[in-house]
């Protein structure tokens, strides 16, 4: 039963889905798409802890910060590492979403992705800074199933599909079928795992301290998995370690599958643990239909061949990865009453304040 002050709040705010992810945010309204897609950095004041960026204006101040300031992210590893400034970012990001569509009660319905490996403390950490930034009523979703939803998988029907959703801190691998999840693997080896090797490999064997933004960048235009048609030049920008003075240094893509090398195994091996303990006849569905990468590891130049390579399947990258959670969340908002069963087992929440 609907109480009259929800139903009524429900005609003047937003159904929203939320991707609350390590290194991006991503927000659906329902009925409208994708309206925000901003670095989950939040830039704060360290002595007073006054809140001064959030999302992109504060993902620039990474690493130029002065003393008095400092740019964090409020999740780690897909989990909150910072509650209070997490409410804030999520409230940010609400009442933004509604200031947009000139709506000004924001108490929206939410769905939220979480990781498929957290425990009820981290599920309930969740809830509690979405109930706190302004939802009238919080959902949580695993991200596997909202990235399967959003990448337009059959989960509801009587078929083994499988999902492989690499994000910033984490990589879920799922198998689904008949809207719940029967295999899943979550490891804290994604993105930025994969920056952190190409920071190691930069520093080990060139003496070159570089910072995660140049990280990134070097791995979005020539990091790989799998030998490319034609190899890469890119040009790293960093500190020598011993002179200290500025140095760029021209590296090939050979190195960098080199330096990435370990974390793509992990993610291999992991796909491979979750194959081996789906059930026979899901196995064969997965045969015929493949595999679909989400997510922004999906991205990985040649990763979708070396994990075909590797589990003898097709393997694919979901359409538009990075959004494959976001509209999966979305999704539920909109078939809600077929797709609610999806849902992780802690949230039938309904709170107002």
């Amino acid at each position: 039963m609907v109480s009259p002050l929800n139903w009524l709040l429900g005609l003047f705010s937003l159904d929203i889905g939320i991707d609350l992810g390590t290194a991006n945010t991503l927000v659906y309204v329902r009925g409208r798409g994708i309206v925000i897609n901003e670095p989950s950095v939040v830039a704060i004041e360290r002595k007073s802890k006054k809140v001064l960026a959030i999302g992109s204006e504060a993902k620039e101040m990474v690493g130029r910060t002065p003393g008095n300031i400092v740019a964090i992210r409020p999740l780690r590893d897909g989990v909150i590492s910072d509650f209070d400034v997490t409410e804030q970012m999520l409230h940010y990001f609400i009442h933004k979403v509604h200031d947009r569509m000139l709506l000004r009660i924001p108490r929206p319905r939410v769905v939220v992705g979480i990781p498929s490996g957290v425990t009820e403390v981290e599920k309930r950490a969740v809830f509690d800074a979405t109930i706190s930034a302004g939802a009238r009523e919080a959902y949580l979703i695993e991200e596997p199933m909202a990235a399967a939803i959003g990448a337009n998988l059959p989960v509801s029907d009587a078929l083994g599909s499988m999902i492989v959703d690499i994000g910033g801190g984490t990589t879920e691998v799922a198998v689904t079928s008949l809207g719940g999840i029967v295999v899943a693997r979550s490891i804290r080896v994604a993105g930025d795992e994969m920056d952190e090797d190409i920071i190691n490999y930069c520093r080990q064997k060139y003496n070159l301290l570089i910072g995660e933004q140049m990280a990134e960048a070097v791995k979005i235009e020539a990091g790989s998995a799998y030998p490319l048609e034609q190899e890469q030049m890119v040009s790293i920008r960093g500190r020598n370690l011993i002179s200290g003075l500025p140095e760029a240094i021209d590296v090939s893509s050979v190195e960098l599958r080199e330096a990435l090398r370990n974390s793509v195994g992990i993610i291999i091996d992991t796909v491979r643990q979750a194959i081996d303990e789906t059930p026979p006849e899901l196995i064969s569905d997965l045969m015929e239909h493949g595999i679909a990468l989400a997510g922004g590891g999906a991205l990985l130049k040649g990763l979708a061949q070396r994990l075909s390579e590797e589990t003898r399947m097709r393997v694919y990258v979901a359409e538009d990865p990075l959004s494959c959670v976001a509209r999966g969340a979305g999704k539920v908002l909109e078939d809600f009453d077929i797709l609610q069963k999806t849902l992780a087992s802690m949230q039938r929440g309904s709170t107002l304040h």
